[in-house]
């Protein structure tokens, strides 16, 4: 009876120890990660998806070792995996997708497409990579909700990472004024809203600055059914203040063209209603 007392005593102080090791253990990597997210030159993905490795394989080889030290629970889990056969054949089918997963996620781990922070466009979905786990990436969309994308479904997909080697963004403001308006007023227009806006960078080089090349390329770049579209190229630090630079500028360069009488615009159709023809007597 006591020897008993004994192995259930020490199968759950061994439970306890994993949960308190696996809670140490998240703490430690949770604070690597806040310091790697205060100081922007360290990458939290690394911590990020180890934290949740570890914790898997705590959790896992405490529960082995547990098991281990009571007979019963042995003898039974030997009993077990000795009868085990077909079902392990067939947990082996059903965990394919998840070992996929794990595996994908590893990958992305190691070639790095992309990172913790990262801004991605996958599909229809666009957000900033929260978190990498062993089975799925957590992305937070523009309108704070969480969008999970098993790892081995990113790995097939196309991504469009806003982040991946350069921050820098090349924001495109694009006008469209109608054939009677000054396009060279226009393009002087919005050439000058760029280039006073305090989110827009000097991307020129020195060489270019040497030549002469404006802080701010205005061209037009289509002659339309009813409009002609020209295009400012604007860049900013990252895409959040390429957003505010676009919104701005759409303001401030449609209420310029108010101003002096530069006409945005609107298809239109003519309708000519024709008179049925009388029949000749």
């Amino acid at each position: 009876m006591k020897s008993n007392l004994l192995q259930t005593g020490i199968f759950i102080a061994i439970l306890i120890l994993t949960v308190i090791v696996a809670y140490l253990v998240n703490r430690f990597f949770t604070r690597l990660i806040r310091r790697s997210t205060e100081d922007m030159k360290n990458d939290p993905t690394n911590y990020q998806f180890l934290k949740h490795f570890s914790s898997g394989i705590i959790y896992i080889i405490g529960l082995s070792i547990a098991i281990y030290t009571v007979p019963s629970l042995r003898t039974l889990a030997s009993s077990m995996l000795a009868g085990a056969g077909i079902l392990a054949v067939a947990v082996g089918f059903a965990s394919q997708q998840a070992l996929s997963n794990i595996i994908s996620g590893v990958f992305i781990i190691i070639f790095k497409p992309f990172r913790v922070n990262d801004r991605l466009k996958v599909r229809e979905f666009n957000g900033m990579v929260e978190d990498i786990t062993l089975r799925h990436t957590v992305i937070r969309d523009l309108e704070n909700k969480r969008i999970l994308i098993p790892n081995a479904v990113l790995s097939d997909e196309i991504i469009v990472n806003s982040d991946f080697l350069e921050d820098k963004i090349c924001k495109w403001i694009v006008m469209e004024v109608s054939y009677d308006s000054d396009i060279d007023l226009a393009k002087k227009i919005m050439a000058e809203e760029v280039e006073k806006h305090p989110f827009h960078m000097d991307s020129r080089k020195p060489e270019q600055i040497d030549e002469g090349v404006p802080p701010v390329i205005v061209r037009v770049i289509q002659l339309g059914n009813f409009s002609i579209q020209i295009r400012a190229w604007a860049w900013a630090k990252d895409v959040a203040d390429a957003f505010v630079l676009g919104c701005d500028l759409n303001e401030s360069i449609k209420k310029r063209f108010d101003a002096v009488g530069i006409e945005i615009p609107y298809p239109h159709q003519k309708i000519i209603i024709q008179e049925p023809m009388k029949d000749k007597m």
